[in-house]
């Protein structure tokens, strides 16, 4: 998996025969029973069953399992933002504890559909949680829902537009290559299927110049068009009204809002019905104060707190997720820059202001691939994403050189990091990166470190 993993395995090197002969042992009964079980651990998640079965083990307070908790908190610290949608393959090793965590944007009426594929499908376990990050305290985000291990699909209907957090991690000791994909799409279904997409008015919209707002949206289409119900729900009422004209309300059977129907030419369903989505209400016309309009259906949103904007939930989805270009090959091996001054992005595919710059040589651990980018991490632990043109791989070295000196050979790119060993003066070296002043060295053994100023 390159030097990184070496530097990894050497330092946990008196640790591994405890993982092989104590904790592997352990983990393959945590994992034998199922981490969703109803009743054992009370409402907590699946990823917060599985830590407390950690916690009974006695593993919170291990190296592996310390790192484990922190991995997963800071994920929520710090997560990456991006844009939905979205879509990464990566790699989890097992040799040390991960989590990735995401940060993006959602509308009220939309439904997040997030999918989770793994390979391999058995013996690699994830869990999926979904935050809502809240206006009164973004530094606390609120747990929205969840998906245990043996499900890769979460959906979500987003009831307040706002941040969200995904955050997925693999059990320990868990290894394995994954692709997410994270789509947003209408919660509701087109409530004219004829017209699919034919909106002619807008939420917001002056009527009556400028003397009130529409307060929905209009859907053209041929007269007498049927008209469905968008979700399941009961009728509450069919009326007339003056603006309206011919109307149904339907009532959602699992949302806090009501659907409205305007300007039909007939109604169909009768109050006190019981619908499933797709059932016809009523057909196409131009009653009401629309009489003088090509007919259209007028839809609209109703909450406790006043009409919303309906286009949201029913607009149909034109977003596709951008193929994977960067190469898969270097998943969860290390690289570096190319070029004198490379930009370490916040996000793919898109500039930001927090954009930072990397010198040439840096030394970048691969996480996963998004499009024409690389999602990286530096020696520091730094995030970012890097296009994937902008790297190479750390085979071939960037100089070769004998060292005048004897110097510590390094496990990290720090000066109190652990020593792995002490080079000798006229030691031969390849230099594979560069870091913060200091130098990932191979030396003619094959062994791998960091050394600082010659």
């Amino acid at each position: 998996m390159g030097s990184w993993h070496n530097i990894f395995r050497y330092r946990s090197m008196r640790y591994t025969s405890f993982l092989l002969t104590v904790l592997l042992p352990v983990l393959q009964v945590l994992h034998s029973c199922s981490p969703s079980a109803p009743g054992i651990f009370g409402k907590k998640t699946p990823h917060e069953q599985y830590g407390q079965k950690l916690t009974n083990a006695g593993l919170r307070e291990t190296t592996l399992g310390r790192s484990w908790f922190s991995r997963a908190e800071e994920s929520l610290r710090s997560p990456l933002p991006i844009s939905v949608p979205y879509k990464e393959t990566g790699f989890f090793s097992s040799e040390r504890p991960e989590a990735a965590g995401f940060l993006f944007e959602g509308t009220r009426g939309e439904r997040l559909q997030i999918s989770l594929d793994k390979k391999p499908v058995q013996g690699f376990s994830i869990y999926m949680d979904l935050w809502e990050l809240t206006e009164a305290d973004s530094t606390r985000p609120k747990w929205i829902a969840s998906s245990d291990t043996s499900n890769k699909t979460l959906e979500y209907d987003i009831k307040k537009k706002g941040n969200y957090l995904l955050r997925i991690q693999p059990e320990l000791l868990s290894e394995g290559e994954y692709t997410l994909s994270i789509l947003s799409g209408p919660s509701l279904a087109f409530p004219v299927p004829a017209a699919r997409g034919r909106v002619g008015s807008l939420w917001g919209d002056n009527r009556d110049g400028g003397g009130r707002k529409h307060e929905g949206i209009d859907i053209f289409a041929a007269f007498r068009s049927p008209v469905i119900a968008a979700t399941d729900g009961v009728v509450t009422a069919v009326n007339t009204n003056n603006l309206g004209g011919k109307v149904v309300w339907l009532n959602t059977r699992d949302a806090n809002y009501t659907l409205y129907y305007a300007h039909l030419d007939e109604q169909i369903a009768t109050p006190g019905q019981v619908v499933k989505k797709g059932d016809t209400l009523g057909l196409i016309g131009n009653t009401g104060n629309a009489r003088n309009t090509p007919p259209h259906l007028h839809f609209g949103i109703y909450t406790t707190g006043g009409p919303i904007d309906p286009l949201p939930f029913v607009k149909p989805r034109v977003s596709k997720l951008v193929n994977i270009t960067a190469p898969l090959n270097r998943l969860g091996k290390q690289v570096r820059s190319t070029g004198r001054i490379t930009k370490l992005q916040e996000e793919p595919e898109a500039k930001s202001k927090n954009d930072s710059s990397i010198a040439i040589h840096t030394l970048l651990n691969v996480q996963a691939a998004t499009g024409q980018f690389y999602k990286v991490s530096l020696p520091n632990g730094e995030r970012g994403y890097i296009a994937e043109n902008a790297v190479t791989g750390i085979d071939k070295p960037v100089q070769q050189f004998q060292l005048i000196r004897a110097l510590p050979l390094l496990s990290q790119p720090l000066q109190n990091a652990p020593r792995k060993a002490v080079l000798k003066e006229g030691t031969k070296v390849d230099v594979l990166g560069s870091f913060g002043g200091f130098q990932l060295i191979r030396n003619a053994n094959g062994e791998t470190g960091w050394i600082g100023a010659r």
